[in-house]
């Protein structure tokens, strides 16, 4: 089995050096309505917003990329101190390796700076007992919670990345229970990791006591990929070839935002590559957007590289809500909007949602 650490280490080497998008970027379908006459002083925008009960200075969220390995430290501290500067959330990756002691300072480092939303995480899969593995106990969430000072912790459904992985963890049963028993003692979100979450899923949620959702849908980073990748380093062909079939394996993103509305706050991941598909996302009914591999390259760097990055989102936001007309994100999220290409076909598919596109 491989080393947990050496696992992270060559998630990072392989998101940063390999093909792991499908290719195609279903944000390109949602087209926000031009407003030739849009009445709004671009200085005077407002494009703060409030995501679990804490304000954001635009609605963005840097979601988990990394933790466990000492090349990680550099990687948070750098997303850390640009989400500091800019006002906005920021996530890491599992903190499995650092309950168990796997370089813990790669994760903690981030509460040396002054962040408006910190969110925990840990997987799903880590709340059930898997075979030998014992599961994650009440006191080690809190551990994790205390780790990098949360605001929420967020429970990570990666069963798409487990089912490729050699050293898997594939034992789903008693999950639905296991979040809402956490719900109960913790603010708590669910997300999703590539794949998206259904209008079914989302529903049975709802009565967890959750308080949001991250749908990270297909169209970004595909865990099925790096697997695939890992598995091929490894002369796995079985779990080479599982990679391959499952490389677009899921819901895109625009898509599942659209199923999964029920109410509860809702974070857009999965393919967000810019400040018009922030804006988009906020038109069809996300509270906030968020992104991790649009920002990778640039964590490996500097603080600046990442806020230089983050700075051009905003700025492409801005602009977005000057040319609809919206003063604030409440007016941003009345936009108008069509949605075309494979986005549509999808949603031709879904009939109850035709009265919401």
């Amino acid at each position: 089995m491989t080393p947990i650490k050496e696992r992270k280490a060559d998630h990072i080497d392989i998101c940063l050096n390999e093909r792991i998008e499908p290719g195609y970027c279903y944000w390109d379908d949602i087209r926000l309505i031009h407003n030739a006459l849009p009445e709004v002083d671009a200085d005077d925008i407002d494009m703060s917003a409030e995501l679990f009960g804490k304000k954001l200075e635009f609605p963005f969220v840097v979601t988990a990329i990394t933790g466990g390995f000492p090349g990680a430290r550099k990687i948070n501290e750098n997303i850390a101190a640009a989400c500091s500067e800019l006002g906005i959330g920021m996530g890491v990756g599992s903190e499995r390796a650092g309950i168990a002691g796997a370089d813990p300072d790669s994760y903690s480092v981030i509460k040396e700076y002054d962040l408006p939303l910190v969110i925990g995480n840990v997987g799903a899969p880590q709340l059930v007992r898997q075979h030998s593995k014992d599961r994650f106990s009440s006191e080690d969430i809190g551990r994790a919670k205390d780790l990098v000072d949360a605001d929420v912790m967020a429970i990570h459904l990666n069963f798409l990345q487990e089912v490729i992985q050699p050293e898997g963890d594939t034992n789903a049963r008693g999950c639905f229970d296991a979040i809402r028993d956490i719900a109960k003692e913790h603010r708590t979100i669910v997300k999703e990791t590539g794949a998206g979450i259904s209008r079914e899923v989302a529903s049975r949620l709802k009565g967890t006591g959750i308080i949001g959702m991250d749908i990270s849908g297909a169209g970004g980073t595909s865990f099925s990929a790096v697997e695939l990748y890992r598995a091929m380093a490894g002369n796995d062909i079985i779990r080479t070839n599982m990679g391959e079939s499952f490389f677009d394996w899921g819901i895109p993103s625009p898509v599942s935002l659209m199923e999964a509305k029920n109410g509860l706050p809702i974070i857009a991941s999965g393919g967000i590559l810019d400040g018009i598909h922030v804006a988009s996302s906020i038109a069809m009914g996300a509270s906030c957007a968020g992104a991790a591999h649009a920002v990778l390259r640039e964590a490996t760097e500097s603080s600046d590289a990442v806020i230089e990055k983050l700075t051009l989102i905003r700025e492409e936001l801005r602009a977005a809500m000057l040319l609809t007309g919206s003063e604030n994100i409440k007016q941003l999220s009345g936009a108008r909007y069509i949605v075309l290409g494979q986005t549509k076909q999808w949603l031709e598919e879904l009939p109850w949602t035709q009265k919401n596109i």
